[in-house]
């Protein structure tokens, strides 16, 4: 069965991102796609700044953070990133992340749902770029959450209607990518 980390790019206090990878959570396992989803919440992870001495493309980590990391980005076949925007850009804390490792990225799809003034519109972007550099496949569809219209007061989510549609086909992208990119895996 097609595994999917739903991983939660903030760990902000009072955090916007809880509520959306909630709702992203629950949307998912009422989905139907066959795919088990589960919430990766990097405050769970407290990784440093990237602390390894050898770079992540030779797989050899030495901390043992890095190594439990590792082993849970390993047990999944895709992710769902969810992210803020901060600064025209994802968060520095999702980024170092996904800096600490490598080929446990590889051959595995990746959606994007990002929240902030324009959607987080230039954190995706961004996640796509790096995304390419790690051999993953970003999928097409994107759920842009705006502060001015999807969150009440800017911190009360409330996603418009037509978030869940797009979430789905999301999803959908998601899930066939992974099964696709599972014999490059192998």
């Amino acid at each position: 069965m097609t595994r999917i980390g739903i991983i939660l790019g903030s760990t902000r206090p009072g955090r916007n991102g809880e509520k959306v990878a909630q709702w992203v959570l629950e949307q998912a396992r009422t989905h139907g796609s066959g795919a088990t989803f589960e919430l990766v919440d990097l405050a769970d992870y407290p990784l440093p700044h990237l602390d390894e001495p050898l770079p992540p493309s030779m797989g050899q980590y030495q901390n043992a953070h890095t190594k439990e990391w590792a082993a849970k980005i390993a047990s999944f076949d895709g992710f769902v990133f969810v992210t803020p925007e901060y600064n025209h850009s994802t968060s520095g804390v999702l980024k170092n992340a996904i800096d600490y490792l490598f080929s446990e990225w590889n051959n595995k799809a990746v959606g994007i749902v990002s929240y902030g003034a324009v959607g987080g519109a230039r954190a995706a972007e961004h996640l796509r770029l790096i995304a390419g550099e790690l051999k993953m496949a970003d999928v097409r569809t994107q759920v842009a959450l705006s502060l001015f219209t999807d969150f009440v007061n800017f911190s009360e989510f409330a996603p418009g209607e037509h978030q869940a549609a797009t979430l789905s086909t999301l999803l959908d992208e998601l899930v066939a990518w992974s099964s696709a990119l599972a014999p490059l895996r192998g």
